[in-house]
């Protein structure tokens, strides 16, 4: 139970987030299959465990995670693109009129829900931990996309969810960009090797840097021909590694070995135990780990009147 990828939002009003509750808003909208003429299907599921009884909401100390599912059926627009021109020529062919945009739609239309029957099906989860305490909900994913579906979809359910995505006061990318230059990140996090350096103009040049020097003159002379940091590859405290980017979005998160062998200390033997205190242990070191990465960051913005 450790998450990949991170995207933050702040609560902006306090809700009481009782499990029960909460348990009782999901089982509104299960995760189902996709029925036969359904593109795709959106729901909750229990984030461990399987069966009927398996709880939606798992409840670890202050912290509750959840996992949602999203279903579709995959068609691939070459293959109605190809079945559409066929259909057209054969009436074309045979009646020998023009087939034009309002006939063809229709024709297209047709033609997917002749397909989707038959269509292959792809499932993702994706999870979310609140953390009611410290006034976050945390998603496992790097696309504003599919986080803000499963936020809507709880939003739905639960009548409101009033969440923002988590801001700072300085642009992150001014930010990153100086850690690079003066190689002096603040104190607990150390600068890796990986970079990404963009050109502000607009038709400006991409520059991505793999197992480098960052302290190199190469990256140096990027930046001082006006390149800015966009992502940049850090660690904290020994304990965590990751990419960050110019959206404060956190990319290909890891957990070093020494918590993950806590982790398995703590938990035991038993898959219940194990994934409960991975969980623990995960959000109890996010709790030390994002304020000190919204502070290094600036400070969070927290617009007036919030």
């Amino acid at each position: 139970m450790w998450f990949k990828n991170l995207l933050t939002y702040r609560l902006t009003q306090d809700v009481p987030f009782e499990s029960e509750a909460l348990e009782a808003a999901l089982a509104t909208k299960p995760a189902r299959p996709c029925a036969s003429q359904e593109l795709t299907t959106y729901g909750f599921v229990a984030p461990f465990g399987k069966g009927e009884d398996a709880p939606l909401v798992h409840v670890s100390g202050e912290y509750l995670l959840i996992a949602a599912r999203k279903e579709e059926r995959i068609l691939p627009s070459s293959v109605v693109n190809d079945a559409v021109k066929e259909k057209v020529e054969e009436i074309e062919t045979e009646q020998m009129r023009k087939v034009y945009k309002k006939e063809r739609d229709q024709i297209k239309d047709e033609i997917i829900q002749a397909f989707l029957p038959r269509a292959f099906i792809r499932r993702a989860m994706i999870f979310a931990a609140i953390a009611p305490r410290l006034g976050l909900v945390l998603v496992n994913s790097a696309s504003a996309k599919r986080a803000e579906d499963l936020l809507s979809t709880l939003r739905e359910v639960m009548g409101s969810l009033p969440v923002r995505p988590v801001a700072v006061k300085i642009a992150p990318s001014a930010t990153l960009t100086d850690w690079v230059k003066t190689q002096q990140p603040v104190a607990d996090f150390v600068i890796q090797d990986e970079c990404e350096l963009s050109d502000t103009h607009e038709d400006g040049g991409t520059v991505r840097c793999k197992r480098q020097d960052l302290a190199s003159e190469e990256i140096q002379l990027h930046l001082n021909a006006g390149k800015v940091v966009t992502q940049l590859a850090l660690g904290w405290q020994e304990k965590l590694s990751f990419v960050l980017d110019d959206k404060t979005v956190i990319k290909r998160l890891k957990f070093e070995e020494l918590l993950q062998e806590q982790a398995e200390q703590d938990g035991g033997e038993e898959a219940a135990q194990q994934f409960d205190a991975s969980f623990q242990l995960m959000m109890m070191t996010f709790a030390e780990f994002l304020p000190a990465l919204f502070e290094a960051l600036g400070g969070e913005d927290i617009p007036q009147g919030v």
